[in-house]
C-alpha cells in the first residue's frame, strides 16, 4: 500500500503535465479517476500512454446537464481534483472551484496552466518553451555564442508544472486534514520553473554567475562539468566539481597533477576543455568505463533513455519496471514501509465508468 492509499483524486483529462501529476499520485497509492471525454480518440491520445498507468477512467460529457451532475456527485466522494484548462473554462461549465465547493467543502481543487490563473498572459496560448523563456530558465541553457538549447519539455511542463501540482495537492491535502476545509491551488509553469532556478539566483547574487551562457560552472563552461565524445562515437559525462574528485580523474586518466592548479579559473576552462575533448577521444566508452566506473571521479556513460533500464545500477535498484511488455520508470521515491506500486496498466477510455458511477451515493 502506497503512502496515499485511501485518497481519491479526480483528474479532468488533459495532456502532458496533468496526466503526469496524476500518475505520480496514483503511483503513491491514490485512487485517481480520469474523467475522459466521450467520443473517438484525438491526435493527443497516445496508443501507449504510461501517464495513465494505475488510474481508472470514466467518460462524461461535461457539457451535458446530466453528466455535469454526475461529475459533481463524483466530486462529493473525492479528496481532490485537478484540471489544466485555460482560466475560466471550468467556470463556464459550471464546475469551477466555487461550484464544486458547494458540494464538497473539503475538496482540494488543483489548477495548472503555463502562465497562472491571473496576469496579462493568463488566457493566452503557450507551451513549455514559452514558459521557461519567461522564467529565465531557457536563457541560461546552451553553448556560448549560440542560441539557447531546447531542454525537451521537462522543465516547464513536468518539473515546474506536473511535479509542482502533485506537490501542491499533497500539501493542501495535509492541511485539510487539520482545517477540515479545502482550497484552490494555482500552479503556474512560469513560477514553477522559476523556483527550479533558485540555485542560479543564489549563484548570481553571490557573484558566481556570468551573464553569458556556456561560460559558467554548471552550464557546460567548465572543463570538469560537461559531456565528451569517445573514440567509438558515444558520449560520457564528467562532473568532477570538487577538487578531490577531479584529482581522482586526473590520476586515473594519467594527466599531469598541474591540471588541478587551474581548476576554478574560468579563464583557463576553454583551453582545458579542448584538451579533454582530445583526451576522451583516445579511448572507447568501454575503456573509459573500465577505468572510471565505480570511482569518485564523478563519471557516467551517457545512455539513451531506451537503454537506461539495462544499466547494472538501475537493475540493482529496480528503477524500471515492465508492464505488459513496456519498459518504464518505476514509481519514485522509495519508501521503507508504505511501498508504492503500479496497480495496473493504463485503462482504456471509459473502462471503469459503470463500476465507479454505480457506486455513487
Amino acid at each position: 500500500m502506497g503512502p496515499l492509499e485511501g485518497i481519491r483524486i479526480i483528474e479532468v483529462a488533459g495532456i502532458g503535465p496533468g496526466p503526469f501529476a496524476g500518475m505520480m499520485l496514483a503511483d503513491m497509492g491514490a485512487e485517481v479517476i480520469i474523467v475522459d471525454r466521450p467520443g473517438p480518440q484525438s491526435f493527443t491520445d497516445l496508443p501507449v500512454d504510461i501517464n495513465r498507468r494505475g488510474k481508472y477512467s470514466v467518460t462524461l460529457d461535461l457539457k451535458s446537464a446530466e453528466d455535469k451532475e454526475t461529475f459533481l456527485k463524483l466530486c462529493e466522494t473525492a479528496d481532490g481534483l485537478f484540471e489544466g484548462f485555460r482560466p475560466g473554462t471550468m467556470e463556464k461549465l459550471g464546475l469551477g472551484p466555487d461550484d464544486v465547493a458547494a458540494r464538497n467543502t473539503k475538496l482540494i481543487y488543483g489548477r495548472m496552466t503555463g502562465w497562472g490563473q491571473t496576469g496579462p498572459l493568463a488566457k493566452t496560448a503557450g507551451h513549455d518553451i514559452n514558459y521557461i523563456a519567461l522564467s529565465g530558465a531557457l536563457h541560461a541553457m546552451g553553448p556560448a555564442g549560440a542560441p539557447p538549447t531546447v531542454p525537451l519539455n521537462l522543465i516547464g511542463d513536468y518539473g515546474g508544472g506536473g511535479m509542482m501540482l502533485a506537490f501542491g495537492m499533497v500539501c493542501a491535502l495535509l492541511e485539510a486534514k487539520t482545517s477540515g476545509t479545502g482550497q484552490t491551488i494555482d500552479v503556474s509553469m512560469v513560477e514553477g520553473s522559476s523556483v527550479l532556478m533558485s540555485i542560479f539566483h543564489s549563484l548570481n547574487a553571490s557573484g558566481l554567475w556570468a551573464g553569458e551562457r556556456g561560460t559558467n560552472m554548471l552550464d557546460g563552461g567548465a572543463h570538469f562539468y560537461g559531456t565528451y565524445e569517445t573514440s567509438d562515437g558515444n558520449y560520457v559525462s564528467l562532473g568532477a566539481i570538487e577538487l578531490p574528485f577531479m584529482h581522482i580523474f586526473v590520476e586515473k586518466a594519467g594527466l599531469d597533477p598541474s591540471w588541478l592548479s587551474d581548476h576554478m579559473n574560468p579563464q583557463k576552462w576553454p583551453t582545458l576543455q579542448e584538451d579533454l575533448k582530445l583526451l576522451f577521444k583516445t579511448k572507447t566508452t568501454a575503456e573509459w568505463q573500465a577505468l572510471l566506473d565505480g570511482t569518485d571521479a564523478c563519471y557516467a556513460p551517457i545512455l539513451p533513455f531506451t537503454e537506461a533500464h539495462d544499466h547494472p545500477h538501475n537493475k540493482a535498484r529496480e528503477s524500471f519496471i515492465d508492464i505488459d511488455g513496456v519498459q518504464q520508470p518505476a514509481p519514485a521515491p522509495k519508501f521503507s514501509r508504505t511501498k508504492p506500486h503500479v496497480k495496473h496498466a493504463p485503462r482504456k477510455k471509459g473502462a471503469d465508468t459503470k463500476d465507479i458511477l454505480s457506486a455513487l451515493p
